[in-house]
């Protein structure tokens, strides 16, 4: 079964070299049962080691049911491992945040194989530990957890079981009762190596092989085992469970949380890098966005599809007279302007100031002189009450409809609607009020009272012309043809050059707004997805310090059939849980402060779904960027080397 032919294998500690086992021969037949006996460094454990495939030789060949396996891949001997061998260790290796049923089915795990638990159960029965089940290592005593090992060791039902020291850390009663399980097995026809250094225990064996510095001094057999042809030639599927089946899956998120609450405070502090930049990032987008409203709420108060048209400076020599110097628009130019293609709807302005009394209150405003199209042109139809008709600008009506501002400054909580205003000593009738537009700027856009325009100009303001035109055209792909058209309108009618009028596109405002708005949202979300980033290398860092705390966890699962995937995705699975619960607990958190901000702060906030999934899909990418380098770490790692870590 067993054939080791001039077997060398030297270690070297710093720039000295230790020849461990020096052109070892040795064959060992199934059903045999074999005690390696020797003195401390005499390179026992190394042969058991190498032939239990968790070292591999610097020279010589291992011939294995009939292969040379000596050269074969880390993975091709992690399906020996688990399809072939048991492990029983001298200090147990038993995780111990696992329980007892979880720590005898690993082997099952790493094999593909989905269970139903019967095979595990069956073992626990064997070495009479069914009741202890659920228990944690730390609950059972020294024979207990080593019968656990040799449950784990035989669940997939191995052909040969290891066994390196087994009985170093029990009470007399506790070796005799592993020892009887050990040759129990062998009647049963396993193949039992076990290496010592106690003759009582080596008794037990059939075969006893000693070994002296490298060397085996002797071979002393009581048992003739039958002479059996080599066993088929087996095939090692290195892609068997290439794929995370569901079962595996279940078992690593299962360890992983069993990990990050084995640790809390360093998982809370890696979590807490996480939480911190996806929170930025919800409550800067949420800022961002509702900046973006906000934008596009002002700016809808303008009007859609809007120009304004107003008369521009003129130079004479070197001095630059005021706007409307030149050129007064009028009445009349409103009229032609109405009959340009592509134009909806079109009214004339005029501005001014006045003094308004209700009562005892008085207020200064901005006074506003527009015909009937306005709350149209301008998206401004009255919240509540009614907006003026074409009869009352004909007929110069003395009504007004005012903006919040003035509300508020003039009548409180009072109902303003059919009441009597005084402007600059005259009388209007409240018709209705204006809805709430905001501030641009520094001004406030509630801050008015509206009015026909005829009354405006020549009952209030004195004006026999127009300050500006706000015209609506029928759809924005008209807008730049209207404006050339104005132009040519007004050269023909005034002689005037494009300098000496000003028109305002507010199509191309509300670009220019829309477009800084989103990189502003963008510039946040930015600043905030460092914070995300230094979360990140946190993670990696406590990764790091978790591969090398559980080196020697890593060593026990490849010997007992992990390949370098299964770490890997272990690890990764690991990672990819801390980033994402703090993800989690980021979002709500973020839209903890946006609705705090809102509340307080009184800005406007909107976190959208977009930006709650770019924020989680950031924070698993972080976990899976930055676990790579711990996991492969991890996967790296030799199984032999991982055992010995100190």
């Amino acid at each position: 079964m067993i054939e080791l032919r001039k077997i060398s294998k030297t270690y070297k500690t710093g720039q000295v070299a230790f020849k461990a086992l020096n052109e070892v021969d040795l064959k060992i037949e199934k059903g045999e049962f074999v005690a390696i006996m020797g003195p401390s460094g005499s390179g026992k454990s190394t042969l058991m080691h190498i032939i239990g495939f968790l070292d591999t030789p610097d020279s010589g060949e291992y011939i294995f049911n009939g292969t040379d396996v000596s050269k074969f891949s880390d993975d091709a001997l992690a399906v020996i491992r688990n399809t072939k061998v048991g492990f029983v260790f001298q200090q147990f290796h038993l995780l111990p945040r696992e329980n007892v049923y979880e720590n005898v089915n690993l082997p099952i795990i790493y094999s593909g194989r989905i269970s139903d638990g019967r095979e595990v159960n069956e073992r626990l029965k064997d070495v009479n530990l069914l009741s202890k089940i659920k228990n944690l290592p730390n609950e059972l005593s020294g024979g207990e957890r080593q019968r656990v090992a040799i449950a784990r060791a035989l669940v997939n039902n191995p052909d040969i079981i290891l066994a390196d020291e087994p009985t170093g850390n029990l009470d007399s009663k506790s070796q005799e009762e592993i020892m009887k399980i050990f040759t129990e097995l062998n009647k049963s026809g396993k193949t039992v190596i076990l290496v010592t250094h106690e003759a009582d225990v080596a008794a037990y064996a059939k075969r006893i092989v000693r070994i002296k510095d490298g060397k085996i001094l002797s071979d002393e057999q009581s048992f003739k085992s039958k002479k059996t042809e080599n066993e088929q030639v087996f095939i090692i599927d290195e892609t068997k469970n290439s794929v995370l089946n569901r079962i595996a899956l279940i078992d690593y998120m299962r360890q992983a949380i069993n990990s990050m609450l084995g640790n809390k405070l360093r998982t809370a502090l890696s979590v807490l890098g996480i939480l911190i930049g996806v929170a930025a990032v919800i409550a800067m987008m949420a800022l961002g966005e509702g900046a973006k409203i906000s934008i596009q709420k002002s700016l809808s108060n303008l009007g859609s599809n809007l120009i304004s048209v107003m008369p521009g400076g003129w130079r004479s020599g070197g001095v630059y007279l005021a706007s409307g110097s030149v050129t007064r628009f009028t009445e009349q130019d409103v009229e032609e302007i109405k009959k340009i293609e592509g134009v909806k709807k079109a009214t004339g302005v005029v501005n001014g100031r006045g003094q308004v009394i209700y009562q005892s209150k008085n207020w200064n405003t901005l006074i506003q002189g527009v015909n009937s199209d306005y709350p149209e042109i301008r998206n401004s139809g009255p919240e509540y009450g009614e907006f003026f008709s074409e009869s009352d600008v004909k007929t110069r009506n003395r009504v007004a409809v005012i903006g919040r501002t003035v509300l508020f400054n003039l009548f409180g909580n009072d109902d303003p609607i059919d009441q009597q205003i005084k402007i600059n000593k005259i009388y209007f009738k409240v018709i209705g009020v204006l809805p709430e537009k905001g501030s641009t700027g520094f001004r406030d856009n509630d801050d008015v009272i509206i009015m026909p325009i005829t009354t405006a100009m020549y009952r209030l303001l004195g004006k026999n012309y127009i300050d500006s035109i706000d015209i609506q055209v029928t759809d924005i792909s008209f807008i730049e043809k209207v404006q050339e058209k104005i132009k040519e309108y007004f050269f023909k009618k005034y002689k005037i050059q494009e300098e000496n009028i000003r028109i305002m596109n507010m199509a191309e405002i509300q670009k220019t707004m829309t477009q800084t708005a989103n990189t502003m949202s963008m510039l946040l979300g930015f600043i905030a997805a460092i914070s995300l980033i230094v979360g990140g290398i946190g993670i990696m860092n406590i990764m790091l310090v978790s591969v090398t705390e559980r080196t020697r966890e890593i060593g026990l699962r490849k010997a007992i059939g992990a390949k370098k995937r299964d770490i890997l995705y272990q690890f990764i699975l690991e990672a990819i849980l801390l980033t994402t619960s703090g993800g989690v607990i980021g979002i709500l958190l973020g839209v903890f402060i946006s609705v705090l901000l809102s509340l307080l702060a009184k800005w406007t906030v909107s976190v959208s779904f977009i930006s709650v999934l770019i924020a989680l899909i950031f924070s698993i990418g972080v976990g899976l960027i930055f676990g790579i380098m711990p996991a492969r770490k991890a996967a790296e790692l030799s199984p032999i080397d991982a055992l010995r870590y100190e």
